[in-house]
């Protein structure tokens, strides 16, 4: 707490500048914001007010309206707090009104950031905070620090606070980006790194949100070094196929003015319209459309009209037309649907469908290779709905789940009195109710030693011998197999027939885990959808849940990531997912994610309460564990999880089984 002497020192020093106004520069801006402070919002530097928060549904409001920045600057929000959070900051993310939608801190000190006003839901508006980094940042539309005595409340002045405004496409304020520490050195110099860092991170959210922003149009990246263009793309401006200029970045802004071409206002609505590339550089549209596929190194140099100036110009195509750039050739071919809808564009998945649709239709067996989860039956499904066999049955074996005793029987089928309890009529196995189709053997490092040799049998002659016949049936098979296992390490082990190897991996695909997938969030997207559809529901996945969703290492692969939608979807309140709907494990790092709570404002600590679990939250698991008696492996097996996590969470819903529980 600040001593009474330093309280009074401060309120002197606020009044002394205002009666004797001499500062520049930053110390100008601080100046200006104290007199807003007591002449336009009748605030007293006597009288230091704590922080304020918002109420849990307007919180959820202001997140909505920012949902689609919170989703585009995650990475560079997450990468700014990885290089501040040694030295002690925070980083806060506002919207254009001040209030804090997203936040990210050290858990161990959660009360002291609720105490201080560095927490979720937080106004840090300049009429109700006084001078502040976010709110005079907001109303200046720069970006400066506020540090230690620079802020109006007393309540805040053992704080050190840098801010960055980041602007919409057209010049509009859509949020500010801050980072702020609890103790500095008392020498605001110190935070001159902090500012560049700052501003840089804004920049980076500014342009990437304008990337997605204009991702159906062409974007001309602007620099004057060759070098640095294509890495920099300092100077954005997004044109139509004429060259009509859409929109610019701030750099771009700058320019286009620069070079006298008048520009909508930041507080105008209107767009470009009336401006084209070509009155900008000395060019014709189509060397600016051709820069691509013209240019060694795609990119290409321009004169300026006005100034001469050289630019270098890359050029980055909407993206309708470069994500189905691979496919074009074979866009009309509709049975490749199945395998474009695994990825989207996640070089190694594409690699591998590029692969698979070429081996589609040829007569060899594939094996599938990937760790645990990572989708080797949806990818044999999808070769054999995609190939010339997709009417015929597709039949899938796990060889790991199986019974060792009816492996035999179930694959290769019997005769009618073969042994003790078979069926009076026989029974055809899976190996012939494939033909013509596909046979799926997933797990198959795991087939026993003793049918691997039958199974070779199978492969090489086409043929297969049930149980008690005499006279093998012909058969029209495409093994695909898929294993997470070393294959060859387990032929080495002699646990695995080198020659049946060979015949089951005429090619291979080898599946990428989802941690190392550039394309999580299609992924997330499309399982969401998917299980809706399955619900018959619409529920939105908020901004939050998604930035937690993509920042989560996923050791089960898609398999947990499947799982914990549908986790999500069982246990939200209302049509919404938010981040405090997901399974303990996605949200249990130690970045407190943004949206983590739900409820109103806790008087006591002035701050959104964490909801608790409800006692139906528990049935999904619950359910799981009864179903396999109490076999915890066999439970973590299907929800895709370890096992200590459901020991965890066993213990957090309440979960006793019931041998314990007739001990207690």
């Amino acid at each position: 707490m600040i001593s009474t002497s330093n309280q009074r020192q401060h309120v002197e020093t606020i009044l002394h500048s205002l009666t004797n106004p001499s500062a520049e520069g930053e110390a100008a801006i601080i100046e200006r914001s104290w007199r807003r402070c007591i002449d336009r919002y009748g605030l007293d530097p006597a009288r230091p007010t704590p922080p304020r928060y918002v109420p849990g549904a307007t919180l959820r409001e202001h997140q909505d309206q920012a949902d689609a920045l919170i989703q585009v600057g995650r990475a560079g929000v997450e990468q700014l707090y990885r290089q501040v959070v040694p030295l002690g900051y925070v980083v806060l993310l506002t919207d254009a009104r001040g209030i804090a939608v997203q936040f990210l801190g050290a858990k161990h000190d959660q009360r002291e950031h609720q105490r201080t006003g560095l927490y979720l839901g937080a106004d840090w508006s300049e009429s109700r905070a006084g001078t502040c980094a976010v709110g005079t940042c907001i109303h200046e539309r720069t970006a400066f620090t506020c540090h230690h005595s620079d802020h109006f409340s007393a309540h805040h002045i053992r704080l050190t606070c840098t801010a960055a405004p980041v602007f919409d496409p057209h010049g509009q304020l859509l949020a500010v980006l801050d980072i702020s520490a609890y103790h500095s050195p008392e020498s605001k110099h110190s935070q001159t790194f902090a500012l560049q860092l700052v501003k840089y991170t804004a920049k980076m959210i500014e342009n990437a949100y304008f990337l997605q922003r204009y991702n159906d149009h062409h974007v001309v990246c602007l620099d004057r070094s060759r070098e640095f263009v294509q890495i920099n793309r300092r100077y954005l401006i997004a044109i139509e196929e004429d060259g009509t200029v859409v929109a610019a970045n701030t750099a771009g802004r700058k320019l286009l003015r620069h070079h006298d071409l008048p520009l909508p206002g930041p507080g105008e609505t209107r767009l470009f319209k009336a401006w084209n590339i070509q009155d900008l550089l000395d060019a014709e549209i189509e060397d600016v459309l051709t820069i691509q596929r013209y240019c060694d190194d795609r990119v290409r140099a321009f004169r300026t009209h006005r100034h001469r100036e050289i630019h270098f110009a890359t050029l980055i195509e909407p993206q309708r037309r470069t994500m189905h750039a691979a496919s074009e050739s074979r866009a009309r071919d509709t049975s490749l649907a199945p395998l474009e809808a695994l990825a989207d564009d996640d070089p190694a998945m594409r690699d591998t469908l590029t692969r698979a649709a070429r081996l589609r239709n040829e007569p060899i067996n594939i094996l599938v290779i990937g760790e645990t989860g990572t989708g080797k039956e949806r990818m044999a499904r999808a070769l054999h709905e995609s190939s010339r066999r997709r009417d015929k049955p597709f039949v899938a074996i796990n060889c790991a789940a199986m019974p060792e005793s009816l492996i035999e029987s179930e694959l290769f089928g019997y005769e009618p009195g073969s042994f003790t309890g078979a069926r009076s009529k026989g029974m055809k196995g899976l190996i012939a109710q494939a033909d013509g189709g596909t046979l799926f053997l997933d797990e198959i490092g795991d087939m026993p030693l003793q049918l691997q040799t039958r199974l070779l049998r199978v492969l090489a002659e086409q043929e297969v011998l049930p149980i008690g016949a005499s006279r093998p049936l012909k058969v029209d098979l495409r093994v695909v197999a898929a294993t997470h296992r070393d294959l060859r390490g387990l032929i080495s082990e002699g646990r695995f027939r080198e020659d049946l190897f060979y015949r089951l991996n005429g090619a291979s695909l080898r599946l990428p885990p989802l941690r190392e997938r550039a394309d999580k969030g299609y992924l997330i997207r499309r399982i969401f959808e998917e299980l809706q559809q399955e619900r018959d529901e619409r529920t939105r996945l908020r901004g939050d849940a998604m930035s937690a969703l993509l920042a989560y290492p996923w050791p089960g692969n898609i398999r947990e990531l499947h799982n914990a939608l549908r986790y999500a979807l069982a246990t939200c309140d209302g049509n919404e997912v938010i981040v405090n709907d997901l399974p303990e494990e996605c949200i249990s790092g130690h970045l407190a994610h943004p949206g983590a709570h739900r409820g109103e404002i806790d008087p006591a600590l002035n701050a959104p309460n964490r909801v608790v679990d409800l006692p139906g939250n528990r049935d999904p698991l619950h359910q799981a564990l009864r179903r396999h008696h109490w076999n915890i492996s066999a439970v973590a097996r299907e929800l895709g999880l370890s096992r200590p996590t459901i020991y965890r969470r066993m213990k957090r819903l309440g979960i006793v089984p019931p041998q314990q529980r007739d001990t207690l």
